[in-house]
C-alpha cells in the first residue's frame, strides 16, 4: 500500500467509524425510548451522537492534548525543536504543526489533528532529555508521517468515540439501575432495561477494544518507513525506539484510549496476553524493519 492508498483508506475508516458510532448511540436511544415510552430519550441520543461525532472531528485533537496535559510552546521556548519540526515539515511537503510539550520523564510522542493544516505534535520532556538530535529527528519524522497519512485524524476520532461509548453505556446502566424515569407502573420494563444495560456494559469495552484493534498495526510500520525516508537515516528512529522501549516508567496522563496515539505504548504493560491486544507492533520488529531499510 502506498501513501495515497493509506490516505484514502484512513479517510474511509474515519467516516465508517463515525457512522458506526452514530448508529450505536441512536439505536440505544431508540431502544430505551421504546422501553420507557419516552421520545425525549431518542431526541437526546440523536443530539449526543451528532454532537460528539462533530466534536471528535473538529475538536478531537484539543481533547487529546488536554487529556495528556500537553502545553503549547512558542518558538522562543525551544528553538531547536521548532527548527527540527519545521525543516522536516518542509521536506514532507506539509505545513509545520503546532508543537506541544508534556512534562513527563517517560520518553514518548504523538501527533494529532484532522488534516495537515490543523495538526499538532506533542513530545514529552523525557524524550527531549535523552534523545540525540538524529533520534529526535526520527521521532518527529515518524509523527509527521502520521499527519501526512491522515493517521492522526483516524486515531483521534477513535480516541473520542471510544470514550463516549464507555460513558454512554455507563449512563444507560445508571438510568436503568435507578428505575428509569420514576414511573412506578413501568416495573417490568425497568427490569428489561436493566438487563439490556448490563449486557451493554459488558459489551461496550469489548466493542471499544475491537475498534482500537481495527486501527491496523501497519500504520506504525508505514509511519516508521516514511519517517526514515524523510530523514534518510533509519538508524536514528531505530535508536529512538530502543531508548523509549528501555525506559520502564509509564507516561502519567494516559488511558486506554489515548495510548493509541503515542509512538509506542505509553503504559509499558508488556505480557503475552497484553501483546495480543496491543495497538502497537513489537518494538523489536519495528527496529528490525528499520535496520533492513538501512541496508
Amino acid at each position: 500500500m502506498n501513501i495515497y492508498d493509506q490516505i484514502g483508506s484512513n479517510k474511509f475508516k474515519t467516516v465508517f467509524y463515525i457512522g458506526i458510532f452514530l448508529i450505536f448511540i441512536i439505536a440505544l436511544g431508540w431502544l430505551f425510548s421504546y422501553i420507557y415510552n419516552s421520545p425525549a430519550i431518542l431526541i437526546i441520543a440523536v443530539i449526543i451522537a451528532v454532537g460528539q461525532a462533530l466534536t471528535s472531528y473538529f475538536w478531537g485533537d484539543s481533547i487529546a492534548l488536554a487529556m495528556t496535559h500537553a502545553q503549547f510552546v512558542k518558538k522562543s521556548d525551544n528553538p531547536e525543536l521548532y527548527r527540527i519540526v519545521e525543516n522536516l515539515a518542509i521536506t514532507a511537503g506539509i505545513p509545520a504543526p503546532k508543537i506541544y510539550i508534556i512534562n513527563d520523564d517517560s520518553p514518548n510522542a504523538f501527533a494529532t489533528g484532522r488534516d495537515p493544516k490543523h495538526s499538532s505534535i506533542a513530545v514529552t520532556t523525557g524524550l527531549l532529555s535523552i534523545m540525540e538530535k538524529n533520534e529526535l529527528e526520527g521521532v518527529v519524522a515518524h509523527e509527521l508521517s502520521h499527519i501526512g497519512n491522515r493517521d492522526s485524524l483516524l486515531m483521534v476520532v477513535v480516541v473520542v468515540l471510544v470514550g463516549v461509548i464507555a460513558i454512554a453505556s455507563d449512563l444507560f446502566f445508571r438510568i436503568s439501575f435507578w428505575g428509569g424515569f420514576g414511573d412506578d407502573d413501568n416495573g417490568g420494563n425497568n427490569g428489561i432495561a436493566l438487563l439490556i444495560s448490563i449486557i451493554i456494559a459488558i459489551l461496550a469495552p469489548i466493542m471499544a477494544t475491537l475498534i482500537q484493534l481495527a486501527i491496523s498495526r501497519k500504520r506504525e510500520y508505514m509511519a516508521d518507513a516514511n519517517g526514515a525516508l524523510l530523514t534518510r537515516y533509519p538508524e536514528g528512529l531505530a535508536g529512538a525506539l530502543r531508548k523509549i522501549s528501555e525506559f520502564k516508567k509509564p507516561v502519567r496522563y494516559v488511558n486506554d484510549a489515548t495510548s493509541l496515539l503515542f509512538i509506542m505504548n505509553p503504559r509499558k504493560k508488556r505480557s503475552w496476553l497484553s501483546g495480543l491486544f496491543d495497538t502497537h507492533p513489537p518494538v523489536e520488529e519495528r527496529i528490525k524493519a528499520l535496520k533492513a531499510m538501512a541496508g
